[in-house]
């Protein structure tokens, strides 16, 4: 296969309502649209799931924007490229991963429409219908909090997540737990918390929740093993796990119970499926996580939850819950017994709108060979 251009769209959208967590609130979604066409004239689609700021992760849309013009699209434009290829070339380069990710998204969207088959189906998907939980932001106060938390389990979502930090925690947890009772309930802390806030985190323990995320530094396996052994409830690991390395040291160390996969964060779904290989064989269930990605993003996270290791209610949200108009015809649709459909179509499954698109697009770039 022949890749002819790449076309990069860079794009920001405006939330629905701010969503807040330990690092920020964000209000708008900046985001790279990437667009390959092959010597057939398909197109490939793909999103790099970097954000404007280096909040979650050191890259961002102007890092990945520099990474691909210069690095990756001359690698790859009027060469014969299949995955294992852009691998290598993309292996290269040191870190990127959202990056490189979102060339390789395209890749498989584009190999999965030259076969005429399912994007989820070439993955080895085994479920038509992905569970869907929620991932819910800091509020102004538990009012707010509980209120949105109700309108969630309304809708049928199969699993609530809440933001934490320290001083938004144990009593948030406890009032929850008071007003909705054993509810599949999860934590997320996004790196704010410390050992030395280890009474607080025992503190948790009380509240029979399925998992708190990422509650020490970002990058740490190492103080997070010491606080499993501490602790009753099992930690999810997500930003700490980059790849398959990190993931075979979490499992090593006792870092954690269960990993958060985000194909974008990992560098792609070729990642995502090593990973996913290796927890299936040692027993550490996963699921996949979301970072607020337009329809296009949306598209290559459905595809991964269909694998047969994902245990887990995902974060990955309908189009509605964060767009009035999203990227993609069909929009990604919550179904009443709290699921996805998975798409049959070839591809990613859905056609991206690209009057749409053009309307959001900030820059664009067209490289060719």
């Amino acid at each position: 296969m022949i890749i002819k251009e790449l076309r990069m769209y860079y794009v920001v959208m405006r939330l629905k309502e701010p969503f807040t967590t330990s690092f920020g609130t964000e209000r708008f979604r900046h985001t790279l649209i990437i667009r390959l066409v092959d010597d057939k004239g398909m197109n490939g689609w793909g999103e790099v799931v970097a954000d404007s700021g280096p909040w979650y992760s050191y890259e961002t849309v102007k890092t990945a924007w520099h990474i691909i013009r210069d690095y990756i699209a001359p690698q790859i434009l009027g060469k014969d490229i299949d995955l294992r290829t852009f691998r290598d070339v993309a292996g290269k380069i040191r870190g990127h991963n959202m990056a490189k990710a979102g060339v390789e998204f395209a890749l498989w969207d584009l190999i999965a429409k030259r076969k005429g088959v399912p994007l989820y189906k070439l993955l080895g998907g085994v479920r038509d219908r992905v569970a869907i939980g929620i991932s819910i932001g800091i509020k102004r106060n538990i009012n707010e909090l509980l209120k949105h938390i109700g309108k969630a389990l309304d809708k049928g979502y199969l699993r609530i997540k809440i933001k934490i930090k320290p001083g938004w925690d144990v009593d948030i947890v406890k009032k929850v737990r008071e007003e909705f009772g054993d509810i599949p309930l999860q934590v997320d802390a996004n790196a704010a918390y410390t050992l030395n806030d280890l009474p607080v985190l025992k503190e948790l323990d009380k509240y029979d929740l399925l998992m708190i995320e990422q509650p020490l530094h970002y990058d740490d396996l190492v103080e997070h093993a010491e606080l499993q052994r501490l602790l009753k409830t099992p930690i999810c690991l997500d930003e700490s796990i980059k790849g398959l390395r990190d993931a075979i040291a979490a499992y090593k160390l006792g870092s954690c119970s269960i990993i958060n996969v985000k194909p974008g964060r990992v560098g792609g779904l070729l990642e995502t499926l090593e990973i996913h290989e290796f927890t299936r064989k040692v027993g550490i269930p996963i699921w996949i996580g979301g970072l607020i990605e337009t329809g296009i993003g949306r598209s290559f996270a459905i595809a991964a939850a269909t694998l047969p290791n994902v245990k887990y209610p995902n974060d990955i949200s309908p189009s509605s819950r964060f767009w009035v108009k999203d990227l993609v015809e069909p929009p990604w649709e919550l179904k009443s017994d709290g699921t996805i459909e998975v798409p049959k179509k070839s591809g990613i499954g859905v056609e991206v709108l690209e009057d749409i698109l053009m309307r959001y697009r900030r820059k664009e770039l067209r490289l060719k060979p």
